[in-house]
C-alpha cells in the first residue's frame, strides 16, 4: 500500500433528538401529567488507534464520515436512543488538527487508543423535566444540540523506538534489512527509500520497532528535498542511529552535516541516545580507526552482516538492557 502521512477529511458528529410534549392519557386517569421523553445524545465521530496500520492512505478514499443522530423522545417517559459513534481507524503516531483553525484536537500513540474529533450534540428535554408543584402541566420542551463538524487534518508522525538517518545511499535500508525482518527497496543510487520503513527487531527479552528514514540533504530543515515531511517522523523515535558511508572520504562531516540538520529543526532530538553505524566496511580494504564522534560508534558491513552483532548489542545498551 502507498505511504500516505497526510490527509483531509470532513466529519459531522450525529445531531441530538429532541425532547417531547406529552401527557398521560389513560382510562380513569382524565389529566395526566407530563410524560415526554428526552431526546437520544448524538454519535461523536473518534478516530481509535490501530497498530497493523502503517499509513493513511484508507482516508484518501473516503473523505467524510458521520456519526448516527439521536431519536427524539416520546410519550410514557421514553427517551430516544442514542446515535452510534462513528469509529475512524488510524495508524499509531497520529495528530490530528482542526483544518480552519489549524488548533491540535490530540493524538492517538497507542493500539485502541481513542479520541473525539466531533462531539455528539445532547438531546433536548422532555416536558416531564419541568413539571413542578406549581407548574404541573408544562408544555415546553428542548430541541436537540447540532453536532459538531469540521475539517479535519491528520498528520502521522511515526511512532517507532528506533530511527536510522543518514544521507541519501548511506545503507540505511540494507542495515534495516539486516537487522529486522523487513524487506525495504535496496539499490545503489540515492533516494531508493522516498518514505519511511518499518522493521522490527527481536532480541530475547525485548522488541523493538526500527524505521529507515529517506536520505537528509543539506537544507531539510527548511523543507529542501523530503524535508520536514521526513523530519517529523523522526520526532518520536526514541533512539536515533546515524547511518553514515565510511567509504567517503570525510564521515565524520556527514555526521556533523546530519546533526546540524536535525538541530536546526529540533535541538531536543539530539537529546535523545544515539550511535553511529559507519557502514561499508566491505569496500575498505581493512577496518580503519573510527573518527572522533561524541557518541559511540562501531564500523559495520550490513551488506556482508558484518559486526551487525556488536551494533545490535549497542542498540540494547543504549535502551538499558
Amino acid at each position: 500500500m502507498r505511504f500516505v502521512d497526510e490527509a483531509v477529511i470532513t466529519v459531522k458528529a450525529g445531531d441530538g433528538g429532541n425532547g417531547c410534549v406529552s401527557f398521560r392519557r389513560e382510562k380513569y386517569v382524565p389529566r395526566g401529567g407530563p410524560d415526554g421523553g428526552d431526546g437520544g445524545d448524538g454519535g461523536s465521530v473518534v478516530l481509535v488507534g490501530n497498530q497493523s496500520l502503517q499509513t493513511l492512505a484508507d482516508l484518501e478514499y473516503r473523505h467524510t464520515y458521520k456519526a448516527g443522530t439521536g431519536r427524539h423522545g416520546t410519550g410514557k417517559n421514553r427517551s430516544g436512543r442514542n446515535g452510534e459513534d462513528r469509529l475512524v481507524p488510524v495508524p499509531l503516531g497520529t495528530d490530528a488538527f482542526d483544518d480552519e483553525t489549524r488548533a491540535r484536537l490530540g493524538e492517538v500513540l497507542e493500539h485502541e487508543e481513542r479520541l473525539v474529533v466531533a462531539q455528539g450534540g445532547k438531546g433536548g428535554k422532555g416536558n416531564a423535566r419541568f413539571a413542578t408543584s406549581t407548574r404541573q402541566t408544562p408544555r415546553e420542551c428542548t430541541p436537540g444540540a447540532p453536532g459538531v463538524k469540521r475539517k479535519l487534518k491528520l498528520v502521522l508522525r511515526l511512532v517507532a523506538d528506533i530511527g536510522f538517518v543518514g544521507l541519501p545511499n548511506a545503507g540505511k535500508s540494507t542495515l534495516l534489512t539486516a537487522l529486522t525482518s523487513a524487506n525495504p527497496k535496496v539499490a545503489a543510487y540515492p533516494f531508493t527509500t522516498l518514505t519511511p520503513n518499518l522493521g522490527v527487531m527481536q532480541t530475547k527479552h525485548h522488541r523493538y520497532t526500527l524505521a529507515d528514514m529517506p536520505g537528509i540533504i543539506q537544507g531539510a530543515h527548511k523543507g529542501k528535498g523530503l524535508g520536514l515531511r521526513f523530519l517529523r517522523h523522526i520526532e518520536r523515535t526514541r533512539m536515533l542511529v546515524f547511518v553514515i558511508d565510511g567509504s567517503e572520504p570525510n564521515p565524520a562531516a556527514a555526521y556533523n552535516q546530519l546533526c546540524d540538520e536535525i538541530r536546526q529543526y529540533d535541538p531536543s532530538i539530539l537529546n535523545r541516545p544515539r550511535i553511529v553505524a559507519l557502514n561499508k566496511l566491505d569496500l575498505l580494504d581493512s577496518e580503519p580507526e573510527p573518527p572522533r564522534f561524541d557518541v559511540p560508534s562501531v564500523w559495520i558491513s550490513a551488506h556482508e552482516r558484518t559486526n551487525i552483532k556488536e551494533l545490535d548489542n549497542m542498540i540494547q545498551t543504549g535502551f538499558g538492557q
